[in-house]
């Protein structure tokens, strides 16, 4: 009986593997040292749980090889065939920088460099008429060209594309004419947008990652097949769905950042169980903290992304906000004498002082251990925590201030606190959101550590900390759905909108949306669709979404809308001025079934602490209970101060906090009286 589910994160440390068995909603987690080859490490793992891969309903996957790829530069040779006159687009970019007062800090250089990027005469104008048709034997000389230069993917990305890609696609057949196992990208079909450069990066960037990601799932595919499994692979994209193999071709570039999205869907999941459509979610690592929120049991999604400065995707994705602040994240000294945390890291290797490996600079895991807040392994035992070591590195800042030990430590995870709080102010606050409305789900290897104090600086009333804290990326990875995202533009002032033309834009986008997701296996009544039309004021540049219902029956309800959402993300309306639509937007969702979380009632138990140990809050020892996670049942109340140990991660419960373990076993912090 096919019963098991399996979700796999790989890190750059560890890959995670989450098992849930859909009979009895139990999970269990496995945790293996990530490998050179991805794949390697995802079976090591599967044999490591004893997994017999012939009983597994679903397999699905988080990746960073699209990522990794892009950040490392190792890409097959890829070439441009653009308009003539337009080769530099992706250099020229928006001519902006990163840094924007640094003089001497350049852009990094395109993924394509110049002599691999060719031009062809054609042209579309402004409004998709064709008023020159693409040179067939200019374009067969380029195919000439890339041929011989052994070029292993191509983008194709013309002017106004956009509008009418019929030159883009007699390009790609007379590339593919000459070199029929090429993958060509064209960006009518990538990315039917406006604003060119963004088109060409995005259409580029699909282009570059496609034999990689292509080579890759196949691999995987193989060694799943071949250990017995017989359903799709499944891989979670940015946009917060999984796909299939069969789309990984055609949009390659949707798998880039695809393992910080699983965070943000596991986050959003649990906070909804436990009663909390609005959601923080506290992703702290070892050397950075993802920070994602959802509003009414949706994450936010951004269009404005990417892996490199200067080289946008963009296809949705769940915006996900990261800084430099995880358990190895060095604390150091500034110039003026202030101290900092990250987001310099000390990495697995050698990873913190405590570790034993030769670095003597304190790390934010230092600090802890020093505080009595971690105690002296990790990981079941399978890392061991030097105390004397991790006091000595922070006792090198603590000096430096004139303070004792125990204050530097209490230092050093205060600016850690203080930098995720900033992170979280950024994506709530900055966006018309109050944290007082959320709930913080603090998870990661080091986030229940630290989410309690972070919550408490908001003011955020509730922390929730999953039940395997450490592996709740992978979880993340069982409960999403099969995800595409349409869109095509309509650039017309609302005064002028025909809701009969917008259907019928709709209806077209829904038909395509229909046929990929019938063509990846999902039945048509699992098929749902999400509508929503990008509008602006006249004279803006940037838009923002506003739901959209089907059928569509008024253009001023939809205004309406747009002026009250455009007052909430940026605190003003201006009703007398025009407003107009820019882009219809479809998000088709292919649901896949998913199995409930095991619900426990509560036993009336009341084990007592496993140990107990002198812990530092404020500058002052506690007397405090260690409790063992594995042992607290349902019901179960803890009164801070208190740790609870686990496998994969340490919950810190202060004085000033309760805890009580929920239905699903997850802790639930809150502030006392």
């Amino acid at each position: 009986m096919q019963n098991l589910r399996i979700a796999v994160d790989v890190g750059g440390t560890f890959t995670d593997m989450c098992i849930m068995d859909e009979t009895t909603g139990l999970i269990r987690i496995e945790k293996t040292s990530s490998t050179s080859d991805p794949i390697d490490g995802i079976m090591t793992g599967v044999a490591k749980a004893g997994i017999d891969l012939s009983a597994v309903a679903l397999f699905s996957h988080g990746t960073t090889v699209a990522t990794n790829a892009l950040i490392t530069r190792r890409l097959p040779r890829t070439a441009l065939v653009s308009t003539k006159g337009f080769r530099d687009v992706i250099e020229i970019r928006r001519a902006n920088k990163e840094d924007l007062w640094d003089a001497y800090k350049d852009v990094v250089r395109p993924y394509i460099p110049r002599r691999d990027r060719l031009t062809v005469p054609e042209r579309v104008d402004a409004t998709g008429e064709i008023i020159e048709a693409l040179d067939l034997d200019a374009a067969r000389e380029v195919a000439r060209i890339l041929k011989r230069r052994g070029v292993e993917a191509i983008a194709v990305c013309f002017m106004n594309a956009y509008l009418n890609g019929d030159n883009e696609r007699a390009m790609r057949e007379i590339l593919l004419e000459a070199m029929p196992d090429i993958p060509v990208s064209i960006s009518s079909q990538v990315l039917p947008e406006i604003f060119e450069h963004e088109r060409f990066s995005t259409t580029v960037v699909n282009a570059a990652l496609s034999p990689v990601v292509v080579s890759y799932t196949n691999r995987l595919g193989d060694r799943l097949a071949a250990e017995g499994y017989t359903r799709d692979l499944l891989l979670l994209h940015t946009g917060g769905g999984v796909m299939t193999p069969a789309s990984v071709k055609d949009f390659a570039a949707r798998l880039a950042g695809s393992g910080i999205a699983a965070g943000a869907i596991a986050s959003r999941h649990i906070a909804g169980l436990c009663g909390f459509p609005n959601s923080i979610g506290l992703d702290m690592g070892g050397t950075s903290t993802d920070v994602s929120l959802a509003y009414e049991g949706q994450s936010r999604v951004t269009k404005d992304w990417y892996i490199e400065f200067g080289y946008p995707i963009r296809f949705s994705s769940i915006e996900v906000m990261t800084i430099g602040a995880g358990g190895g994240s060095l604390a150091w000294t500034d110039e003026a004498g202030s101290l900092r945390n990250g987001p310099q890291s000390a990495g697995a290797n050698p990873g913190p002082a405590c570790y034993g490996n030769g670095n003597p600079q304190p790390t934010n895991t230092d600090a802890n251990v020093t505080l009595g807040r971690l105690g002296t392994s990790l990981a079941g035992g399978s890392v061991q925590l030097d105390q004397d070591l991790a006091r000595k590195s922070v006792a090198t800042v603590a000096e430096a201030f004139d303070l004792s030990v125990e204050a530097g430590a209490d230092a050093i995870v205060r600016v850690a606190n203080a930098n995720m709080s900033d992170a979280v102010r950024l994506i709530s606050i900055s966006r018309g959101y109050d944290p007082r409305d959320f709930a913080l789900v603090a998870f990661g290897g080091a986030g229940a550590l630290h989410g309690a104090d972070v919550a408490r600086e908001l003011a955020i009333p509730v922390v929730i900390v999953p039940t395997n804290p450490g592996v709740t990326s992978a979880l993340g990875c069982l409960l999403v759905d099969m995800q595409h995202d349409f869109s095509e533009n309509c650039m017309v002032e609302a005064t002028h909108a025909d809701p009969e033309v917008i259907e019928a834009q709709f209806a077209r986008i829904e038909k395509e949306a229909l046929d990929r997701l019938t063509h990846e296996g999902v039945k048509p009544e699992d098929i749902v669709f999400q509508r929503s039309i990008d509008m602006m004021y006249r004279g803006q540049w940037r838009s923002l979404a506003v739901t959209a219902p089907s059928p569509i029956r008024s253009i001023e309800a939809l205004v309406e809308d747009f002026h009250r959402e455009h007052h909430r993300e940026y605190n003003f309306r201006r009703d007398d001025t025009p407003v107009s639509l820019f882009r219809v937007n479809l998000k088709a969702i292919g649901v896949v079934p998913k199995a409930d979380l095991k619900v426990h009632e509560p036993t009336g138990e009341t084990p007592g602490p496993a140990s107990r140990r002198t812990v530092w809050f404020d500058e002052k020892p506690h007397d405090t209970p260690i409790y063992d996670r594995a042992e607290l049942p349902a019901g179960f109340t803890i009164e801070g101060p208190a740790i609870v140990e686990q496998v994969d991660s340490t919950t810190v419960v202060p004085p000033w906090a309760r805890a009580e373990v929920d239905k699903y076993l997850n802790i639930i912090i809150r502030a006392k009286g």
